[in-house]
Formats: C-alpha cells, structure tokens, sequence
C-alpha cells in the first residue's frame, strides 16, 4: 500500500492543478469565435507540435543536468504567458507566438515530473510501488480535467465568449507555480544533488548525454518507448474527434434545439463523466496490471486492445451508429489511463533513474514526431471519405507495425 504523505499530497495536487485546462473542452470553438478557419487552426496545431518537436529533447536534458524543479517553474511561467496571450491578443499570429509558449511549457513539463516521482519512489525504496503510485496520482489528474470540464462550461454559459477560459485558466497554474517551490531539493534529481548548480554545466550535460545513449542501446527500451510512444501517438490523433460526433448526437436530440450553448452544455458533461471514470481507472491500473503475468504482457495486451476499439468505432461511424462511438470512446480513454501507468513502469525497469526526464522525453517526442505525421492524414482521409474511414486506416496502420515495437518480458536490470 502506498504512504499517504505530504508529498504524495503535492504530487497529486500538481496533478490536479495541471489539468485545470479550462480551454481543452472548447479549443476549436474559441478559433471558430475569433474567425479562425480550420486550416488556419490546423496551422496552428502544427506549430504547436513541431515546436515541442524541436524543444523537448533539449529541455529533458536542462532538466536531468540543471535540476528538475527550475525546469517546472519555467514551464509554468511559460503557460500562463501562453494563456495570457490568447486572452488579450486575438491575432492569427500572435495566436502562433501563444502555441510556441505552450509547446516550451509542454517541453519542460512533459517526463520531468514522472522523473521526480520515480526519482522521490527511488529514494524511499518505494519502487515496487510505482505503477500504484503513479496511478494514485493520475487519477487525481483525472479528477481535475473532471471539475474543469463543468467550470468550463460555467464559465462559456456566463460570459457567453469562449477566450475567458484562457484568462480562468490562469489562476490554477499560479498556484501550481507556487506548488513548485514546496518541493524539496533532493528531487532535482541524483546529478544536481550531488554537484549543485555552480558546477561544471558542460561535464553535467556530457554525462547526461552519455548515460542516455548507453541506455537507448538496450533494445528492449527502444521497443518501451516506441510501443508507448505510438500507442499514445494515436490516441492523440484521435481522440479530439469526438467532439464533431456529439454534435451529432446533440443536433439528433428534438429537446435541446432550443437550448443557448447546447453543445457546451452537453460537450461539458460528457467530458465529466469520461474524466471521472478515467480518474477510478487511473487508481486501479495496478489491479489491471495484477490481471497479467507481467508489466510487459499489460502493455502488450492494452495496445491490441485500444487498436481494435478504434477500428470498431471506425465501423460504427459507417454504420451511422454514434451514440455507440461514444461509449466507445469512454472505454478509450478509460483504457488509456489504466495503461500509462503501466507504460512508466516498465520504462522505468529500463533506464537509468539520472536519465529518466531525458529518457521520457524522447519518449514525448516520438509521440509528437507521429501525431505530426498522421493528423494530416487523418483530417485528408476524414474530408475526403469520411471519419470512421480514417479510424479504420489509421488503427490498422499502427496495428501493422505492432510486431516490431512488442515488447518482450526480460527487463534490463541499471
């Protein structure tokens, strides 16, 4: 059983902070309210991902050599500069500058904070508890995409313009700034600790370097990466589709024409709903993983499983079944909760503890690397034949290269 602690309530907290993401829920219809056409929004999104591209190999190693908990603060900081931007200044380019802002707070956030949760679990002898632990505190995660979700909502209903999430959303990210500097020394990370700030920069970025490319020659770590990787690579593709088939649903429902805001009445309480049972998910992945000999039989397993939900929900949108591909979607994103967890765990049995922000980070940025290569594609193939044809494409390519990225079951041993 986990230690219910001080720390583990500041990690959960982060979590919960973090998610607090009022926008995520009406990103497409705060462009369409500024005048922002689709391509101009896809233009946008690929900024955004080319940006965290060509930052989140460079930020992991800022953070493994220069300390952990700095890069956090940066990330914030760069946040609620993002956000502020996009409240004040409705202009397509400077719309691109915000996305830039977002990818480098992204950049520095992304593995860094699962690195000093391992990293706190390493020094308390707590490892065999990383998949319960991690999910512990994903669920609190979960919680608060949950309650932004409803806030969300709240607050398009009120102001009746959608741009004021961004300004709300400031708010929680100031206090998980604060929450940063609450953190304690030591989860800097094993190389700052020792050496300290006024050290060699160069001979700490040299060994960092040095450590991960020892590391990445270990097949079975490629592999982990690869699988988990592309497997959230295309849940990311995907998953914002949703929201045009409960458009769907809602314009299929006599009752609620009538209604002002109907879709972000609707949009906000299925979002609720999903985040509440992604959160329960979260909390039991270490049951889910108990149900497999071993972590890497759950990660195998959950991707075939994840695959085919989205091939069948492809086959349901064909079939002009959507109330089905919603409940479809539920189980995807339940599905992708309880798996996470186990994906850290396994890396983590793989790859040195001083290297674990640079290691997670190219984990981000292979997922980036094929969201950028297949949204394209599946926006070309969902306007030109039609969403659940994409579906199908795009889950039977990944599935074709499934045997390549299968992971084995010998964990290396750092």
């Amino acid at each position: 059983m986990i230690p219910k602690n001080l720390q583990l309530f500041k990690f959960s907290a982060y979590g919960f902070l973090k998610n607090q993401r009022f926008f995520d829920v009406f990103i497409f219809l705060f462009f369409l309210e500024q005048g922002i056409s689709f391509l101009q929004i896809g233009t946008l999104i690929s900024i955004r991902e080319i940006a965290t591209l060509i930052f989140e190999i460079p930020t992991g190693f800022v953070a493994d050599s220069l300390g952990r908990r700095g890069s956090m603060i940066f990330a914030f900081l760069s946040y609620i500069l993002s956000f502020a931007i996009f409240f004040f200044f409705p202009k397509f380019i400077l719309y691109a500058v915000a996305m830039i802002f977002f990818a480098l707070g992204d950049a520095f956030r992304t593995g860094t904070h699962k690195a000093m949760i391992l990293h706190y679990l390493k020094l308390n002898g707590l490892l065999h508890l990383k998949v319960e632990y991690y999910g512990y505190t994903r669920s609190w995660s979960q919680m608060g995409s949950a309650l932004a979700a409803l806030i969300a909502g709240g607050i398009v209903i009120c102001s009746s313009e959608y741009k004021y999430v961004f300004l709300y959303s400031i708010i929680p990210y100031i206090l998980a700034l604060i929450l940063m500097f609450t953190y304690p020394k030591e989860l800097d990370g094993e190389r700052r600790a020792i050496n300290g700030i006024s050290t060699n920069i160069k001979s700490n970025f040299k060994q960092t370097f040095s450590s991960l490319r020892v590391s990445l020659k270990e097949p079975i770590l490629r592999k982990a990466l690869l699988n988990s990787a592309i497997f959230d690579g295309l849940f990311k593709t995907v998953k914002d589709y949703i929201q045009p088939i409960l458009q769907m649903v809602v314009l299929s429902i006599p009752w609620l024409l009538d209604l002002d805001k109907r879709e972000s009445i609707l949009i906000s309480i299925v979002y609720c709903i999903l985040y509440l049972l992604t959160s329960y998910a979260s909390r039991n992945s270490d049951k889910f993983k108990n149900m497999f000999s071993t972590l890497s039989v759950a990660v195998n397993h959950s991707f075939i499983a994840g695959v085919a939900l989205i091939i069948i929900a492809g086959l349901f949108f064909i079939f002009e079944l959507p109330v089905y591909i919603i409940f479809l979607f539920i189980m995807l994103y339940v599905l992708q909760n309880v798996r996470r967890p186990i994906n850290i765990g396994f890396i983590s049995e793989n790859i040195s503890h001083d290297v674990m922000a640079s290691g997670l980070s190219v984990e981000s940025q292979l997922k980036t690397l094929f969201v950028a290569v297949m949204s394209p594609l599946m926006g070309l193939i969902a306007d030109s034949v039609n969403i659940g044809t994409a579906f199908i494409v795009l889950s039977s390519l990944t599935l074709m290269i499934f045997p390549l990225i299968k992971v084995s079951e010998k964990a290396v041993k750092h």
